[in-house]
């Protein structure tokens, strides 16, 4: 664990006392403050006026309950969230997670993170997050619109396409963001099409959106590939999650002629030796709703294909080059980190937010693996969101091509800005520094320019 400078240390303590319990914020306001001892060194200006104390503590906080009715006349109690972390760049843009895991102190990880990755885009966006604990899982479509329906009666009062723009997460996809929109409409009486961003494309969604975060990935693994005279051609790749960053994470890497190996959902994991089917995949997860151990299933066992059952074995126990961890936070640990270094993965590529452990990243570092933070290299989801803000202001529509080229050249900008900012600090080839200080240098100075907020 890196040891902070003293007046960063004070302010880590505050953040702790005041925020008590919520250990996954703590974590991420740590790993950022561990990057800005060289800020401060240089830029002692940026300690002043509790600039970075401002930083560390949300604008807004909104919690709210959430009463739907299920499909036995049941009635049913959610809480929802919202936490509006900071405007300084524009209005908060962050997207909603429907999930049992949800609680305060994660959507306010969430939020702090978006804040940083929305910098680094380069677009007039702030950072926010928000969802429910509730479970998508298992439900029916009927009872999945009431709960949106419920969710966005008391959420309209609190967006809008120059205040706050959510969009989609783990457990909120199309479906969800039709549903909210129709009732953010019904509500406001207003065709508001900038509210939101993932919809669909035949009421104001942004093609390559959904595609849009495992691109963004890929191309900046590719690029930092690059940097070693290499590329994903020929490797082999670790793709954990199934879910939309996942699915289209393996879609991109295989253009770039790599392999996906192993792919996963939170029943297990599943190995294909020879390359996983991803149309299978695509049939399973977007179609059927189903487990990935349908693979095994439909496939039938064979020369390198199997399936592990969740806790009796990790993902990350298959060898390969690159590895891209795109489920959830946390979930690659520092026992996984030393097996794949052990494997001779060469880079890693964060598609989920803060998927590695401190430990884990710190095992990566020290082995001179290539290693992308998801604030910089899943930031390609919320550009391309911002991208569908802008279709929707200007009553326009682009065509994937046009919008995929755009995704690619933000995601090159900010790969070759967190590789400056590193360089420029000291600190040459450590994307975690360089995308920490890149976007919290672009926010500070906002925040400075519009006063005491």
């Amino acid at each position: 664990m890196v040891q902070l400078d003293e007046r960063l240390e004070s302010i880590l303590a505050e953040v702790i006392r005041r925020n008590a319990g919520e250990s996954e914020f703590h974590q991420a306001v740590r790993e950022v403050l561990e990057s800005l001892g060289r800020v401060v060194a240089k830029r002692p200006d940026f300690a002043e006026g509790a600039l970075i104390e401002r930083i560390c503590e949300p604008e807004r906080q909104i919690i709210f309950r959430v009463p739907w009715v299920d499909d036995q006349n049941q009635v049913r109690i959610n809480r929802g969230f919202r936490v509006q972390f900071n405007s300084a760049l524009g209005p908060y843009k962050g997207g909603l997670r429907f999930h049992p895991s949800v609680n305060v102190g994660i959507i306010k990880f969430l939020g702090f993170e978006q804040t940083f990755k929305n910098a680094l885009t380069g677009m007039p966006i702030g950072g926010g997050k928000g969802g429910s604990d509730f479970d998508p899982k298992g439900r029916s479509e009927g009872e999945i619109m009431r709960f949106c329906q419920s969710f966005m009666t008391e959420l309209y009062r609190h967006i809008g396409e120059y205040t706050d723009v959510p969009a989609g997460d783990i457990g909120v996809g199309g479906r969800e963001i039709g549903f909210m929109f129709g009732q953010y409409k019904r509500l406001t009486n207003r065709y508001e099409a900038g509210v939101l961003t993932g919809k669909a494309l035949f009421y104001g969604g942004s093609r390559a959106r959904t595609e849009a975060t495992g691109y963004g990935n890929t191309y900046f693994v590719q690029s930092m590939l690059g940097t070693k005279g290499t590329s994903f051609e020929g490797k082999k790749v670790v793709v954990s999650g199934s879910g939309n960053v996942a699915i289209y994470s393996h879609e991109k890497v295989t253009s770039f002629g790599g392999k996906v190996v192993a792919m996963s959902d939170s029943s297990g994991y599943i190995v294909d030796e020879n390359g996983i089917d991803l149309k299978l995949i695509k049939e399973i997860k977007e179609v059927r709703r189903a487990r990935i151990s349908e693979y095994l299933r439909i496939k039938g066992e064979g020369k390198g294909i199997y399936f592990v059952k969740a806790g009796e074995g990790s993902i990350w126990d298959v060898p390969c080059d690159v590895a891209m961890p795109s489920a959830t936070q946390n979930e690659l640990t520092g026992k996984d980190a030393k097996t794949l270094v052990k494997n001779g993965v060469q880079a890693v590529g964060e598609g989920a937010n803060m998927p590695s452990t401190p430990e884990a990243i710190r095992i990566f570092q020290e082995a001179g693996v290539l290693f992308a933070p998801g604030k910089a290299a899943n930031a390609g989801g919320v550009a391309t969101s911002a991208l569908e803000m802008q279709q929707n202001a200007s009553r326009d529509s682009w065509s994937f091509a046009q919008t995929e080229a755009r995704l690619a050249a933000i995601m090159a900008s900010i790969h070759d800005n967190c590789a400056a900012t590193a360089d420029e600090y000291g600190a040459p080839g450590d994307y975690v520094l360089g995308a920490n200080i890149a976007g919290f240098v672009r926010v500070a100075e906002s925040m400075r320019a519009l006063g005491v907020i």
